[in-house]
């Protein structure tokens, strides 16, 4: 009896590469944050911040609210967040919504579970590692863009 190795599954993955040209519309900037909007509960939402330092996902009560979401879908969620400087966010629940990410060229659709918090943002969403590596994307704070 001959035992064969299983070849996982090898098919060629494309190169995401970010070019010159992908810096026509970038207006130069000072370290701005990669930000951008997103699809999800049926609803454009802008100002969607892609924090490749952040280990989790995060709703703001506000976004959600706007978004028609009801408290009664929110699942518990047993801990707190610390922002930069330390303070202590009380974490309202976490709730998982379908999201649809676009590069203009590639889109992919993906259950996300954010963690919905009652806090202070300029953003609506912060999208962090765990979304990232789930969608496959990669940001450029250069380019100002996410390629999937």
């Amino acid at each position: 009896m001959t035992v064969e190795a299983q070849k996982l599954d090898q098919t060629p993955e494309p190169d995401l590469v970010f070019t010159k040209t992908d810096l026509q519309d970038v207006v130069p900037h000072d370290n701005d944050p990669v930000v951008i909007s997103v699809v999800t509960v049926g609803r454009k939402v802008h100002r969607v911040l892609v924090d490749q330092g952040s280990s989790t996902n995060v709703i703001f009560w506000l976004t959600f609210n706007k978004l028609q979401l009801s408290p009664d879908q929110l699942r518990p969620y047993g801990g707190y967040l610390y922002g930069f400087t330390g303070d202590q966010v009380e974490v309202q629940g976490h709730i998982e919504l379908r999201t649809t990410f676009t590069d203009g060229t590639t889109s992919r659709t993906a259950n996300i579970r954010y963690l919905v918090v009652s806090a202070p943002s300029t953003y609506n969403i912060l999208l962090g590692r765990p979304t990232l590596n789930k969608i496959e994307a990669v940001a450029s704070l250069r380019h100002m863009k996410m390629k999937l």
